[in-house]
């Protein structure tokens, strides 16, 4: 009868991990990649090429490159708590890491790794420009008129939250890969 037991239990644990699929940490792990270098070489190149110069227009009035030095958050708030916007930004990034052993949806590898991206790109700009620190100004040259300025880090934050929203609003956790509660994959569906 035990043996039984521990075969029944053996079958229900390959079945739990063929519905889940594959860990999405690769996925989380190139989104993350690629936000944060899309990130960090424009705001090289922005510093390098625009900062001190007039306003590029890019569509019009309507979008327009001008670099600005931000000490706070997104759309110029909290200016004086530069240390605290570091702080929650290490620990964005520890949560992310932290949830990706749990991680087999694609549209959450995808929300998540914005974020962790985003987070990384402006923590990079926190720690290493100008006064350094953990109080470092970011870099924001996206000038989107009567919006505000940000930078691509900015952006991946924004969609990664909005990414994020609307998994959770759809009912997708972390560890389907199905995305929807109690969906079984295609692949886990075939065998």
């Amino acid at each position: 009868m035990t043996d039984t037991k521990r075969v029944d239990d053996a079958e229900r644990a390959d079945a739990g991990a063929s519905v889940k699929g594959r860990r999405r940490i690769p996925l989380l792990l190139a989104v993350a990649g690629l936000a944060y270098t899309l990130d960090l070489c424009s705001k090289v190149f922005v510093v390098e090429k625009l900062e001190f110069h007039a306003p590029v227009p890019v569509l019009g009035t309507w979008l327009e490159l001008r670099v600005m030095r931000n000490s706070g958050a997104a759309f110029g708030l909290g200016g004086a708590m530069t240390l605290v916007f570091t702080l929650i930004a290490v620990t964005v990034a520890v949560a992310i890491v932290r949830l990706a052993s749990r991680l087999y949806s694609v549209p959450w590898a995808i929300a998540l790794g914005l974020l962790l991206g985003g987070a990384l790109g402006n923590l990079t700009d926190r720690l290493f420009r100008a006064p350094g620190g953990l109080r470092g100004a970011v870099v924001d040259f996206l000038a989107v008129r009567g919006f505000s300025v940000m930078n691509f880090a900015d952006w991946a934050i924004v969609c990664g939250g909005v990414l994020i929203v609307y998994c959770s609003f759809r009912g997708w956790e972390l560890g389907n890969a199905g995305g929807q509660p109690g969906e079984v994959p295609a692949e886990a569906a075939r065998s």
